[in-house]
């Protein structure tokens, strides 16, 4: 009897959807964070009469075959790259990426690292750094003695010092989009990997060959639909539940067949 096997691959399959759906719910109010849906296939399937197999001599044959299939799997993990809402923060390093895009962040290890959260604060060297303290690429610092910080929505940064009459230029943002943004690999502390399926970055400054433009004093919220959650959460709940009463089934069925004298 397959149908024990069946409802395990159902149950395993059904467990990976509810971790998605925790890990989404969890992360409901983190910054740039992008929801995630399980996406399933059916496994082979156990070929018992081929479709069109002879029936007589005369030339008839069945219309259907008879496939039994061994049950589903977990096929990936899509991204849901609908932008977030944007939140008024007041705090002028913070920034929001109004259409498409990512920051471009340099991690301690060398590597680079794209990332739609722009909380972002000042070391002690006046450098522009996300919350982890790692800096923009490419850097900006802030003159001591600033009392202002404007960045436009094309990304130029400029700075009002104190006993200066005209603001200072003092960086350039630029942003990097990707042909498929959904193939980035997610290393956590709201940061992405470019990866073989996401592409090489493209890098532009904000405005321009597709990327977004840049809202100062704003974040982007997570894009997470909590009802919706809610809802996927039972429905995943039911069909757990289902496959659990498939094995329920199955092993009664056993019985019962071993029983027969």
């Amino acid at each position: 009897m397959k149908a024990l096997g069946i409802a395990a691959t159902g149950m395993n399959a059904q467990q990976t959807n509810v971790d998605v759906i925790a890990n989404n719910i969890a992360n409901a109010q983190t910054t740039g964070y992008k929801a995630g849906r399980a996406v399933f296939q059916d496994l082979i399937y156990q070929s018992m009469r081929r479709e069109g197999a002879a029936t007589s001599a005369d030339g008839t044959s069945t219309p259907v075959g008879i496939d039994i299939g061994l049950g589903a799997r977990a096929a990936g993990i899509v991204r849901n790259n609908e932008q977030g809402g944007l939140v008024e923060t007041g705090n002028d390093l913070d920034m929001a990426i109004d259409g498409r895009g990512f920051f471009v962040i340099n991690r301690p290890d060398g590597t680079v690292a794209y990332s739609r959260d722009g909380n972002f604060g000042l070391s002690p060297e006046g450098e522009i750094i996300s919350m982890d303290g790692y800096p923009l690429d490419p850097g900006i610092v802030v003159p001591e003695n600033t009392t202002e910080i404007e960045i436009s929505q094309t990304g130029l940064v400029t700075a009002y010092v104190s006993g200066e009459a005209e603001p200072q230029e003092i960086g350039q943002l630029t942003l990097a989009t990707f042909v498929n943004e959904a193939g980035l690999k997610a290393v956590g502390q709201n940061l992405f990997l470019e990866s073989g399926a996401s592409g090489e970055p493209i890098l532009a400054e904000p405005g321009t060959d597709g990327s977004g433009l840049i809202r100062q004093k704003y974040v982007e919220g997570s894009n997470v639909d909590s009802i919706k959650q809610i809802t996927d959460l039972i429905k995943a709940q039911r069909s757990y539940e289902m496959n659990s009463k498939v094995m329920t089934t199955a092993d009664q069925m056993l019985q019962t067949a071993n029983q027969v004298r």
